[in-house]
């Protein structure tokens, strides 16, 4: 039998000549390594170990000491490749079901993609709002408050996160049918669906665990397991679809088995390596109080997450009307943008966490010098980004846009030239996004993110209407959005600084937290 696929396999290689015979026979060689001597399980605490003894990446890092800048950097660059690694992964995973499969397998997958995003915003937004708890726990010194935190945040998230799961199963064809899907399309993207939302509480777990890590410091173990995560999801993609024809069932089943094996990496690597993050029989306690900051800065994180979505959705719509070739370039350009300010992205999250365990630890001045660096650094890495874009936007465009559609990459280049120019707004919005998350003003997220994209949905739809702008609007709508937001955020900042970090408001603070001298 293994024969037979062996030859079927080569037989389709000569066919397709998508890839080298000895790519197949390595796979098959790897697969049957892992397959006779070590069991999935035993795999998984393998990597473990081995991740284990990787250069001290099994040590909480104390944010609260040590030069700030390295100490940022250090923090945030593992963040930086694991946002990079996953979408280079959805990139190829978007290659391989179009060329592989056929384009209404690529409408299918692309569609449900947009969904699945949606829900998984969900639950970043819960485990990004427990992790600042967790952050301004473990900078406070009270390891039991934080593994009560856990606990807690564990029982809430996770009952929300099976509701999601519960909810994709048992209304898949009603949101298909909202989202007016086509009928040829339909049945692909409902399979597809079904399959892929048994993940959903995969992804909780890895991205549970993975705040609750970062939360004290360790930034590197959870980008390992999303690189075992990704690369073994392309390579099963590989080898559902071309080997195994299985088609878009093949490439939801791929996804779904790298988060299985993501989730039960991470959840195995805390408990060999940090036992005291992991709550005990007197953590298991309902604590009013605790449940109220879980329930406080979990929720109006995922309000924040879902505005951001619901607002680039009505955008979308607003582009959509333009026409295919503005819709093309939109879709491409939005591409170069997810890598382009992805980096000043994670460095908000990671200065957020920063900023919460220090906020915990009670020490203002290394905030204010953290704020005045992390400030310098984003300005300066999104000046010289945005420079690279504008330069090279048409050749950027060309990367996903046949050279030969002059329209769509000139669309394409104005708006990267537009909007890219002025990567230094998002940059600085979203360290304020962190900040305030970090010293318990989590509302204050929300405030500006509303106002950024709800200026930005008004005026993309009042600069559209005018013939003499178009479509460039929408363009402009995007960084006046930003800096509206910003101006706002920076003026309540000074407000923070008179209210938290005076004589007097370090002394509430320290009542409020019950910070340890």
């Amino acid at each position: 039998m293994k024969r037979k696929i062996i030859a079927v396999s080569k037989h389709r290689y000569r066919s397709t000549r998508l890839h080298s015979q000895a790519f197949f026979i390595h796979l098959t060689h790897t697969i049957n390594i892992i397959r006779s001597k070590l069991s999935c399980l035993r795999f998984i605490n393998y990597l473990c170990v081995s991740f284990q003894n990787t250069a001290q990446m099994n040590n909480c890092e104390d944010l609260t000491q040590g030069k700030i800048t390295a100490t940022l950097l250090q923090f945030t660059l593992p963040m930086i490749a694991g946002a990079m690694m996953q979408q280079c992964y959805n990139i190829a995973d978007t290659l391989i079901v179009g060329r592989l499969i056929g384009p209404e397998a690529l409408a299918a997958v692309g569609s449900a993609y947009t969904l699945m995003v949606f829900i998984t915003s969900i639950i970043l937004g819960l485990s990004m709002g427990s992790g600042t708890v967790f952050s301004l726990k473990f900078g406070n010194g009270d390891l039991p408050a934080l593994r009560r935190s856990v606990f807690a945040s564990l029982i809430l998230t996770g009952a929300v996160t099976l509701a999601l799961n519960v909810a994709a199963y048992l209304w898949t064809d009603d949101i298909l049918r909202l989202l007016s899907v086509p009928g040829d399309v339909y049945p692909l993207m409902r399979c597809y669906l079904i399959i892929i939302s048994s993940g959903i509480i995969l992804s909780f777990v890895y991205n549970f665990c993975a705040s609750l890590l970062r939360s004290v410091g360790n930034s590197r173990a959870p980008l390992w397991f999303l690189a075992v995560s990704v690369v073994l999801n392309v390579l099963l993609d590989l080898v559902f679809i071309l080997l195994l024809h299985q088609g878009v069932e093949g490439a939801a089943t791929a996804t779904v088995v790298s988060q299985a094996v993501a989730a039960a990496g991470i959840v195995t690597y805390i408990i060999k390596t940090h036992p005291e993050l992991l709550p005990k029989a007197a953590d298991t306690t309902i604590n009013k109080d605790t449940i109220r900051e879980i329930v406080t800065f979990s929720s109006l994180t995922c309000v924040q997450q879902s505005v951001m979505n619901f607002g680039i959705l009505m955008v979308q719509g607003l582009v959509n009307s333009f026409g295919m070739a503005v819709m093309a370039a939109f879709a491409a350009a939005v591409k170069i943008d997810s890598f382009a300010y992805m980096p000043v992205q994670e460095f908000g999250n990671a200065f957020s966490t920063f900023i919460a365990q220090n906020f915990g630890a009670s020490k203002a001045g290394r905030i204010r010098r953290g704020v005045r660096r992390a400030l310098v650094m984003t300005i300066l890495f999104s000046i010289a980004v945005s420079a690279i874009v504008f330069i090279l936007a048409e050749p950027l465009m060309t990367i996903f846009v046949d050279p030969g559609q002059k329209e769509i990459i000139a669309i394409g280049a104005d708006y990267l030239r537009i909007e890219g120019a002025f990567y230094a707004g998002i940059g600085i919005l979203f360290l304020l996004y962190g900040y305030y998350r970090a010293i318990r003003m989590p509302a204050m997220s929300v405030v500006l993110t509303v106002l950024s994209l709800g200026l930005r949905v008004l005026l993309a739809y009042l600069l559209a209407a005018v013939p003499s702008i178009g479509v460039n609007g929408i363009w402009w709508s995007i960084p006046i959005g930003w800096f509206v937001a910003d101006s706002v955020g920076m003026l309540y900042y000074g407000h923070t600084l008179r209210k938290i970090y005076t004589p007097r408001g370090i002394q509430l603070h320290k009542m409020m937290t019950g910070h340890r001298a």
